[in-house]
């Protein structure tokens, strides 16, 4: 292949020119929007004295991410643990103990000549440093099976800070086994022994195993029992994507009693169970009108019951205990301009952690005091972002071809002018089984600073917007999937947001897909694509994931015939494509292996076409080197502006 290394800064030699020529604002840098995120992963210590956290740091030159401790008595802080995300990175932290913290990591590796993700379990000690794996290398290395994800934490044990309960999948194959591990030694037990099929198991308050979710092929069991002596007996079974899924979430203080997700008028709810009711009957505990309602049971730690749900799309917890309601509605009160998620609390819940941010405010973390009644702000996600220099998100929707109705967002740069079309960046989201949110994007926001346009759309298929909306997207890779962005685009010309000869379309991972796949059905469209860690090759993604365990359900996501994933494949539809590509992948990428950008610029030169390929040296599927961000960036920049018109700046004078 020629030209798969091009150095950066030879192509993209018009990047100054272009940032000054076409935003509204003065550019803010590259790094700003770029970089990792100053601080996350924030956690609050179980006595409310230490707040643990991942920082961004330099050391010798290099951008690392750091593991610290800030002591509130002393207001002194340490530096425990870093890595530079390539031979490992973190995953999360949390608070063991008073001086343990545990560390979730991940890296890459081979499994069976396949590439992999592998995820460890660490312990640190705070005060002496030491760091070390949970489980005994002995252990392990007796399975018939290295378990892959070593990191499935199954409950903290709280009343015992020495000990936590864990599950290990692969030990033989398609089998699952509990343990309790030591803190303090390197020492497990076994708790149950392996059973086929499991995917999780379930303490109720009291630590008795009570529930099993089973995964056969794509077919799933919940299964139940009061106590040790009884056989397992089946709560609810369902194939995936059924409308007829029940998930359990948890139990409540009575332990009879499970919390659970299933459908309310075809939205995802939260209801509550007895499990001594035969009938099984469903209550009703919480629901959003016309989205979904889904996240984590929260506890209050002081009376050992459940009080909400960490909800998703971008609004916050869910609250239905009184006293919990209360305080979250005293901080809306005091920063009523704000997304405000209470998320980490002391033992005796008189200390918080709160997130707080917005579409133009990427985040603050605030340390609260309810002793004191103080709310102090500790750190900010990206310090360099001023929110008063970042755009608005403005809430769309718009008709498909067939009738529905798809939200979204657009985004138009600080001090757009009513009536002025924009060059624009059409940005669908990945997953496809995700959605984008009122929240902050960094991505969004750098293309809004440069003076784009950006169009973001939840596609049918997305999550948050019910089950069939949801179950319309399966197996519609490249058809109506495609149509609804396609249709969004059309509503940007239409309502005179943007010319048809002046949009570029972009994505990471299914949005990549969707980006390529935009210019073969497409072509008068779009005048550019760009693809960061794109599925090329659905036929490639389904024989990579044979060897998963959830290989079934990704052929009912997706597909099986070879033939049809072909047709739906950029790969396969080269010679439609007329508009100039960008490609960006990384090397170590495991969720869509580099061979899809690699084989795509392969056939793209093979015909001729206009294509430039970017490979960043041990980059994974989610940016996590800062120096890879960079570089994806500063290449999104400039080939954009190599490829859209800037708009009449003087209309602006």
């Amino acid at each position: 292949m020629q030209g798969r290394f091009k150095q950066i800064f030879l192509i993209f030699i018009c990047l100054f020119y272009f940032n000054k020529t076409l935003a509204l604002v003065e550019p803010l840098p590259v790094s700003a929007f770029a970089s990792l995120p100053g601080v996350e992963h924030v956690i609050l210590s179980p006595n409310g004295e230490s707040i643990a956290s991942i920082v961004r740091s330099t050391i010798v030159n290099e951008t690392v991410s750091v593991l610290t401790v800030l002591d509130l008595k002393t207001n002194q802080t340490k530096s425990l643990l870093h890595t530079d995300n390539t031979k490992f990175k973190f995953d999360w932290i949390r608070w063991a103990n008073n001086n343990k913290i545990l560390i979730s990591s991940d890296f890459p590796d081979y499994r069976d000549a396949t590439k992999s993700v592998e995820k460890r379990l660490l312990v640190l000690n705070i005060d002496t440093k030491e760091v070390r794996n949970v489980w005994p290398k002995d252990l392990i290395s007796g399975f018939e099976y290295t378990p892959q994800f070593q990191n499935k934490i199954v409950d903290m044990l709280p009343d015992d800070e020495n000990h936590i309960l864990m599950e290990l999948d692969g030990i033989i194959r398609n089998s699952s086994k509990l343990f309790k591990v030591s803190l303090k030694e390197v020492k497990v037990r076994a708790v149950q022994r392996s059973k086929k099929y499991v995917r999780h198991w379930m303490v109720d308050r009291q630590k008795n195993v009570r529930i099993l979710t089973q995964v056969k092929d794509s077919t799933y069991q919940i299964l139940h029992r009061f106590n040790d002596d009884q056989d397992w007996n089946s709560l609810w079974e369902f194939e995936a994507f059924s409308d007829e899924g029940v998930w359990p979430l948890g139990f409540d203080r009575d332990v009879n009693i499970l919390y659970v997700q299933a459908l309310h008028n075809n939205f995802n709810a939260i209801f509550k169970v007895d499990l001594r009711d035969s009938k099984l009957k469903k209550e009703l505990v919480a629901h959003k009108n016309g989205y979904d309602l889904n996240g984590s049971l929260i506890y209050s730690q002081k009376r050992g019951r459940v009080v909400g749900i960490s909800s998703n799309h971008g609004q916050g917890n869910t609250y239905w205990d009184p006293s919990f309601k209360k305080l979250q509605a005293s901080i809306n009160q005091s920063m009523p301009d704000t997304f405000n998620i209470l998320y980490s609390v002391s033992k005796d819940e008189t200390r918080y952690l709160n997130l707080s941010y917005s579409d133009t405010h990427a985040g603050t973390y605030y340390f609260i005091d309810r002793k004191k009644g103080t709310i102090k702000a500790i750190a900010r996600k990206y310090p360099e972002l001023k929110p008063a220099l970042m755009a608005e998100k403005k809430p769309i929707s718009y008709q498909a071809r067939d009738g529905l109705t798809i939200e979204g967002y657009l985004t138009l740069p600080v001090g757009h002018k009513s009536g002025q079309k924009y060059p624009t960046v059409v940005f669908p989201h990945g997953g496809p089984i995700s959605y984008d949110g009122e929240g902050f994007d960094y991505w969004t926001q750098f293309l809004a600073n440069r003076g784009y346009a950006i169009l973001q759309m939840n596609f049918r298929g997305s999550s948050g917007y019910g089950h069939d909306f949801m179950k319309a997207g399966l197996k519609k890779w490249g058809l109506a999937m495609q149509d609804d962005i396609e249709d969004g685009t059309n509503w940007l010309i239409k309502k005179d947001y943007s010319d048809s000869g002046n949009i570029c379309i972009l994505g990471a991972s299914y949005g990549g897909y969707a980006a390529l796949m935009g210019l073969v059905k497409t072509p008068d469209l779009y005048q550019c694509a760009i693809s960061f860690a794109g599925v090329m090759d659905q036929d490639l993604l389904i024989r990579n994931n044979l060897k998963y365990s959830n290989n079934e359900i990704i052929k009912e996501q997706i597909g099986s015939n070879a033939s049809d994933l072909k047709a739906r494949s950029p790969l396969y539809n080269v010679n439609k494509i007329t508009k100039p590509v960008l490609l960006i992948h990384g090397d170590q990428d495991r969720r869509v292996q580099v061979l899809h950008s690699r084989n795509m610029q392969d056939e793209m030169e093979n015909q001729g076409k206009n294509s430039t390929y970017i490979e960043l040296k041990n980059g994974s599927h989610y940016l996590s080197i800062n120096e890879n961000r960079l570089a994806t960036f500063e290449a999104i920049e400039a080939f954009l502006g190599s490829h859209l018109k800037p708009i009449n700046t003087q209309d602006f004078e």
